[in-house]
């Protein structure tokens, strides 16, 4: 056995030997549905800011983005540029208002002593929906699009245990999903969201490292751009078509990106708007007042983080003589080639952390849509507690094991697994969320309709594109256009009941009362 092989597999040990004991730490403080769900609503600036971030950029930032750099160039960056301007703006116009509308308004069904604890019984709540297909409906769309999520981290973990110890897929996942499973079920909500903070930490500082020890061997910023510009000058062009040639070994220019390209995208920006699993971190946050300071922490940390990884795949190019074989290992590969074994495996951890980031947190949505939304919303609604906290956990195992096995026996990428749910989640949730929380007039009828026109789209888009249309635009795009006509088409079928605008105009004061400051804020809520 190698030594860098000892050092990885002891830094990797230390690691999971932390985040098993926060979830130990977070289990004594996990004593109601509530709590594993969304931690009692105590989460501070720092740890929703750092958890959001956590949450959400898995092993696509540290594995697909730099990956896809690599072998395209600057012009994949457009990405990157969406999904940043799309988080900004879920912090400032989603975050706030979902924080008091979850809390407010309640489920009628139990005399309004239950506040929404995820985004079904949100939906329910808000629309005081006599149907129930709303908490129906959009429990079946999480659960089907965090199975694939789930399994594109589980792809990214196959991948580094493979590259770094050998590991063959199967043992490889089991080890990861152990570990994932084991502080998830112990902690809930707290055990995730802290571990996150760490877990950001060390993303953050691996995606800084690993650049700075690069550009110093390259000979500077000045070696880094020659380097790249040797192998095609088309990679430093963000409007300028480049591809790998695998056949040929070399960068070979295509067609100047057209407006497809851009747009697709930049629309991966609009997926933020419908993540359940960064979502709950807005639900989650202690107060309205954190949620500023909670936004600069998160968008700085998402901001800098992109630009690092953009820059881990244009040393990539530069710093390898022969191009690879897989472009998505190109992180870890650099890892290994620059730093001492030690060091590695502390690096090297960085990645695992962001593929454990985020599956913890998909598992836990996933496990809360079945129990919630399933359980108790159809089954028992006079379900104590306790029981719905075991259930939960129960819950978690159950989608994790059916995630692992679209892992083993799927052939897909990191980034067309994550492409996909984020598609589906952006367009099946995003627009009636945010119309749910800025139109008054909005029903349920529109909110189903914009829901199924949304998450169906976003499942058939590749297949009718490749068959009739031949755009190759993301389906994210026609997505949210159908759901939005959608919802606006279909919703006069349902009418808006007084209790609704009386919910709407409270949240509205509170918000308003919030922003005035703390005292008048919390009069507001009596």
């Amino acid at each position: 056995m190698s030594e860098s092989v000892v050092w990885s597999i002891a830094t990797f040990g230390v690691y999971l030997a932390i985040m098993v004991a926060i979830g130990l730490w977070a289990y004594k403080r996990t004593v109601s549905q509530s709590d594993f769900v969304l931690g009692g609503r105590q989460l501070n600036s720092w740890v929703a800011g750092l958890s959001a971030n956590a949450s959400d950029f898995s092993g696509w930032l540290l594995l697909g983005l730099p990956g896809a750099i690599y072998v395209s160039g600057l012009g994949e960056a457009w990405i990157a540029v969406g999904l940043a301007c799309g988080f900004a703006g879920s912090w400032v116009l989603l975050a706030p208002r979902l924080r008091v509308y979850t809390e407010r308004v309640t489920d009628a069904r139990s005399g309004g002593d239950s506040d929404s604890l995820t985004l079904s019984s949100f939906l329910e709540n808000r629309f005081n929906d006599p149907t129930r297909l709303l908490r129906g409906v959009s429990a079946v769309l999480i659960l089907v699009f965090y199975f694939f999520y789930v399994a594109s981290g589980l792809v990214a973990m196959a991948a580094l245990f493979d590259q770094v110890l050998g590991l063959s897929p199967a043992p490889a996942i089991a080890i990861g999903v152990g570990i994932v499973v084991l502080y998830t079920v112990l902690g809930g909500f707290l055990a995730v969201s802290y571990t996150d903070v760490i877990q950001a930490a060390m993303m953050w500082i691996a995606l800084l490292v690993v650049p700075v020890m690069a550009v110093t061997a390259l000979g500077g910023l000045g070696g880094l751009t020659e380097g790249v510009s040797e192998k095609s000058t088309g990679l430093l062009s963000a409007v300028g078509g480049t591809a790998l040639d695998p056949e040929a070994g070399q960068w070979v220019s295509t067609e100047t990106l057209g407006w497809v390209v851009i747009v697709s995208g930049l629309a991966w920006g609009l997926g933020y708007f419908g993540q359940p699993h960064i979502l709950s971190r807005y639900m989650g946050i202690r107060s309205v007042q954190d949620i500023p300071k909670a936004g600069i922490v998160s968008v700085a940390w998402a901001v800098t983080a992109m630009f690092l990884a953009v820059v881990v795949g244009f040393i990539g190019i530069a710093y390898f003589d022969a191009p690879l074989e897989n472009s998505e290992q190109v992180f870890p590969l650099l890892i290994e080639a620059l730093t001492h074994p030690l060091v590695a495996g502390l690096l090297l951890a960085a990645i695992l952390a962001a593929v454990m980031s985020t599956a913890d947190s998909q598992l836990l949505v996933a496990a809360s849509a079945l129990t919630e939304d399933g359980y108790k919303a159809f089954a028992d609604r006079d379900a104590s507690p306790k029981t719905l906290l075991w259930i939960s956990r129960v819950t978690v195992i159950a989608v994790a094991l059916g995630a692992a096995a679209i892992a083993l026996w799927g052939n897909q990428s990191v980034m067309d697994l994550v492409g996909y749910a984020w598609a589906g989640f952006g367009a099946g949730f995003g627009p009636i969320l945010v119309l749910s929380v800025f139109w008054k007039r909005m029903t349920w009828s529109g909110a189903l309709a914009g829901m199924i026109a949304g998450g169906t789209t976003a499942i058939v888009w590749d297949i009718l594109d490749a068959a009739y249309f031949g755009t190759g635009l993301y389906a994210m795009v026609p997505a949210v256009i159908l759901s939005v006509a959608a919802i606006f088409v279909f919703n006069g079928l349902a009418r808006v009941s007084p209790q609704m605008e009386s919910d709407f105009d409270r949240v509205e004061a509170e918000l308003r009362a919030a922003r005035s400051g703390p005292a008048e804020g919390e009069a507001a809520k009596v």
